[in-house]
């Protein structure tokens, strides 16, 4: 099993069961230096898609799956790997007991535009469902769409 950091949509739990049914949620933690953020405004969707860069005295709340070497192929399909929507990259994650390597999906687009409204709102359930702190969730409300 490889360590998956998930961020935005991908943080409900419920999304996951689907895309990876055979993986297991293992906890939270944080992408220190990192902040969230969209692009891809071009590629077709309802807006921007999300995505992180590294950004000094920022951070991003994940969620950390065990993800099954039988879910790694359902999952690069989701985020478009095959069509270079999004690449893996590997990033350190903190958690209560550590670092932690994990890998996670980045937009391969550049940094612009705004997601939808729905969107936006579906990424902040998400965070709230996945017991992201209160004043994350907030900030993620009221960002522009």
């Amino acid at each position: 099993m490889s360590l998956y950091a998930a961020y935005a949509g991908n943080l409900d739990a419920r999304l996951m069961s689907r895309r990876a049914p055979h993986s297991p949620l293992r906890g939270t933690g944080w992408l220190n230096g990192w902040r969230l953020t969209f692009g891809g405004e071009q590629m077709g969707w309802e807006g921007s898609l999300a995505t992180i860069v590294e950004a000094p005295r920022s951070q991003v709340f994940v969620a950390l799956y065990d993800i099954a070497p039988m879910d790694e192929e359902s999952m690069d399909r989701w985020e478009g790997v095959g069509m270079d929507v999004y690449r893996r990259m590997r990033v350190r994650v903190h958690t209560l007991d550590g670092d932690e390597a994990a890998w996670c999906y980045v937009l391969n687009g550049y940094e612009g535009g705004l997601p939808s409204a729905r969107y936006l709102g579906e990424i902040a359930d998400a965070a709230e469902s996945a017991g992201a702190p209160h004043d994350y969730v907030m900030e993620l409300r009221k960002r522009p769409c």
